[in-house]
């Protein structure tokens, strides 16, 4: 699996919400330069978890971005398909909507086994577990397995 630019900026944008834990709104330029995102192109990611619900935005002088759930109710899952859409598909396409025959017939089964792999630990990491450096001891386990460091 790839995580887009898009979707690292998304999350990283929504960790340094939840970081502040304050209740005024915070500026896309103070994010942008925390977390070293193009300007530009926060702004749109920014729009898109606001359409999604995942933060709350007030315009004017006093204006900027807060998160519109406790951060503990915000899961890394739910920004990513916030802004790049359902979190494991092949080709576009919903794994149980593929048809494969022949000795090709089980990926299908793969692919769905991937997929709820990827949720099983997307969706158990909030914002606020990044935050406060307490992610779930299942991640903490996978990402000290031997293998994680290996892109391949």
């Amino acid at each position: 699996m790839r995580i887009s630019a898009k979707a690292d900026y998304a999350v990283r944008a929504a960790v340094a919400l939840a970081a502040e834990d304050r209740t005024e709104p915070v500026k896309a330029e103070a994010i942008a330069e925390s977390q070293q995102i193009p300007p530009r192109f926060l702004e749109n990611i920014l729009g898109e978890l606001r359409h999604a619900g995942i933060v709350q935005s007030r315009r004017g002088a006093e204006g900027g971005y807060r998160l519109s759930r406790p951060a503990d109710d915000i899961t890394i899952a739910e920004v990513i398909r916030a802004v790049d859409g359902p979190l494991a598909t092949v080709r576009g396409d919903a794994a149980e909507e593929l048809d494969y025959s022949g000795p090709a017939g089980p990926l299908q089964e793969v692919w769905l086994a991937l997929r709820a792999n990827i949720r099983q630990v997307l969706e158990s990491v909030t914002l606020a577990a990044v935050v406060e450096g307490e992610l779930p001891p299942p991640v903490r386990h996978l990402a000290t397995h031997p293998e994680a460091g290996q892109a391949r």
